[in-house]
């Protein structure tokens, strides 16, 4: 591609993004041909097995080529996009490379937005795939969409302050804030230029997503003689009493284990093939538990969820016993046993089951362990966790009873030692004070690596937790 004078390309290539990770699917891309960026202005968002992440560009100037559709995965270091720059830019003029790799880990200024270049007429459809090199050519799915841009728009890159702000686009952008929501849409072929927003300012939300496909399919249901919408997906025909089961149901559907659900798969099967687990189990009487979280919220002040109560005493159990809060070096034939608390706990998204961490839990009171719960349970549903925020757990807080479960045997999140299950409190028959009375009633169960401990220490833990549930005046002894 010819630039101007003055004018070279530099390519951005996937950067390693920690943790171990070799690989990242494309979910979206934030730039176009033709943008003006910034330096560290995010330009693609991807998914690695561990978490949503956008990718922020060490360059600033023209982008005149992308590398990867929407949904293609890419290894690290195969090229990303190719930016237009300056030779010699002037300070501050935003064309130096910052070396920053990740959002949150380089410069804390706020990137800024991106701005639209003006050209003759807008290009589409073309390809460039000389510019791949490297693992992104080896891998073969890595298409360069790319379009010439002119002298004018290529010496504004030299030009660029680095300011907010931006020319108009011809297509204004699409209020859409989730990247869930996006995917949703683009699963289904809906298109959300379409939809009007319920959120504030019109922002499209994953309701208003969902009401559209359910108004589709009604439509399509109802008037099914009726024109179908352009841009809405219609409900499938309805398949003939005389077709066949061979041809109404497909034989087999396969799933490809990448991304979230491979790490998941992953992870539990070499938990199985590596650590030596055992299970052991015990019911508790919870009713004062949730008498003292009443009368706790009752006494003002932000509410403590009934997670948190259940993490604060994990971690009094752990100071207590402290071999299940550690892990195996096994080349080493040593357990390591840790001095911090980094609790984890798994969590339910769209995305599949994702175990966020809490980062020094012991030395959180109920009140900071929910905030953070909180947090990180909204940045998983959203899909923003951190790889830093799902790694380097110590032991799992599992709390399986909100999917209105009594009881399992928990697979311990590799490479920790131990994994404390939590069933639903229900009311049941008990005997209280030498009376039968009814109680709410809640299943507890430890699976824990039989190699840092023998089933005394398990049992003292496990029996330690159900004392604290069942009489939580028990924990003023630690605090």
């Amino acid at each position: 591609m010819a630039h101007a004078p003055g004018m070279h390309s530099l390519e951005f290539k996937l950067p390693d993004l920690g943790e171990g990770l070799t690989e990242a699917e494309i979910v979206r891309w934030l730039v176009e041909v033709g943008d003006l960026v910034a330096i560290d202005q995010p330009v693609v968002e991807v998914e690695t097995a561990k978490a949503m992440v956008e990718v922020p560009c060490p360059y600033g100037g023209v982008v005149t080529a992308r590398f990867g559709e929407e949904g293609t995965e890419l290894p690290v270091g195969a090229p990303l996009i190719t930016v237009a720059v300056g030779e010699k830019p002037a300070a501050g003029t935003g064309t130096e490379g910052s070396g920053n790799v990740l959002v949150g880990y380089g410069t804390s200024e706020a990137p800024a937005r991106r701005r639209r270049v003006r050209q003759e007429r807008p290009l589409s459809g073309a390809s460039a795939t000389g510019g791949q090199s490297g693992a992104g050519a080896a891998n073969g799915r890595a298409a360069a969409t790319a379009a010439p841009v002119n002298a004018q728009a290529t010496g504004a890159a030299a030009a660029v302050d680095g300011q907010s702000g931006g020319l108009a686009t011809e297509d204004g952008p699409v209020p859409v804030i989730s990247p869930l929501v996006r995917r949703l849409a683009r699963q289904n072929g809906l298109d959300l230029r379409e939809l009007t927003g319920s959120g504030p300012d019109g922002l499209i939300l994953r309701a208003d997503v969902e009401y559209a496909l359910r108004a589709a399919g009604q439509g399509a249901t109802a008037a099914p003689a009726a024109e179908p919408h352009p841009r809405v997906p219609q409900a499938p025909s309805p398949v003939p009493a005389s077709a066949s089961p061979a041809t109404a149901v497909p034989a087999e559907i396969r799933t490809p284990l990448k991304g979230i659900r491979g790490a998941v798969a992953d992870k539990l099967a070499r938990s199985r093939r590596e650590i030596p687990d055992a299970t052991c189990w015990v019911d508790a009487d919870a009713t004062e538990l949730m008498r003292a979280r009443t009368a706790m919220n009752a006494a003002g002040g932000p509410k403590i969820s009934l997670l948190a109560l259940l993490a604060r005493i994990c971690t009094a159990a752990l100071a207590r016993f402290p071999e299940l809060n550690s892990t195996v070096d096994a080349e080493a034939r040593e357990v390591v046993r840790f001095g911090h608390v980094h609790l984890g706990f798994a969590a339910q998204t769209d995305r599949g089951l994702v175990v966020p961490v809490v980062r020094d839990a012991h030395a959180r009171d109920a009140e900071s362990l929910t905030a953070e719960f909180a947090r990180l349970t909204e940045a998983g549903r959203t899909g923003t966790l951190t790889p830093g925020e799902l790694t380097g757990g110590t032991f799992t807080l599992n709390n399986y009873g909100v999917f209105g479960v009594d009881g399992s045997t928990p697979i311990i999140n590799h490479p920790e030692a131990a994994m404390l299950g939590v069933g639903r409190i229900v009311p049941k028959p008990w005997v209280h004070e030498g009376e039968l009375a009814v109680r709410q009633v809640v299943q507890l169960s430890l699976t824990f690596d039989h190699r840092v401990c023998d089933g005394g220490v398990a049992g003292g833990f496990l029996r330690y937790v159900a004392d604290c549930v069942e009489q939580p005046a028990v924990l003023l002894r630690t605090l």
